[in-house]
């Protein structure tokens, strides 16, 4: 079942992160299914931390973009948009280098809240960190 409220074509999402931290950091979406969707994040000297691998606070960014976006693209925006309310993240591999692969999928959807959960894997596709945001949905 297609959880989007309307189409949403990855061209569009990414455009919507054009001069944002999303940018800044590389992050673009590379897919969109039926009931998640995915972006990744290259790993460069910008999302590092002194030790050399990826900086728990970048996972954390990628988990709140991937997580927002997909809540704001399952409400009727003209009337109502999402934002984070709550998110945490547990790092479980370190990563060095290539990119990371985000991906969001719902967890629950109501009239106020919405939880999402982010599964970020490393280019093996070995699970790197594990995240879930709570949205709120508010009227605009």
């Amino acid at each position: 079942m297609r959880l989007w409220f309307e189409p949403i074509t990855i061209e569009m999402l990414n455009h919507r992160g054009l001069n944002t931290m999303t940018d800044f950091l590389g992050i673009e979406f590379i897919e969109i299914g039926d009931d998640y969707l995915k972006a990744r994040m290259p790993v460069t000297a910008k999302i590092k931390q002194p030790l050399g691998i990826v900086h728990g606070g970048a996972n954390v960014v990628l988990a709140e973009t991937l997580a927002s976006v997909a809540a704001n693209c399952v409400v009727d925006q003209a009337r109502q948009y999402c934002v984070g309310l709550e998110i945490n993240a547990n790092h479980i591999r370190a990563v060095s280098e290539n990119y990371v692969l985000g991906v969001t999928r719902m967890l629950h959807i109501g009239k106020s809240t919405q939880v999402w959960q982010v599964d970020i894997m490393n280019e093996q596709q070995q699970l790197t960190c594990v995240s879930r945001m709570t949205a709120a949905v508010l009227n605009r």
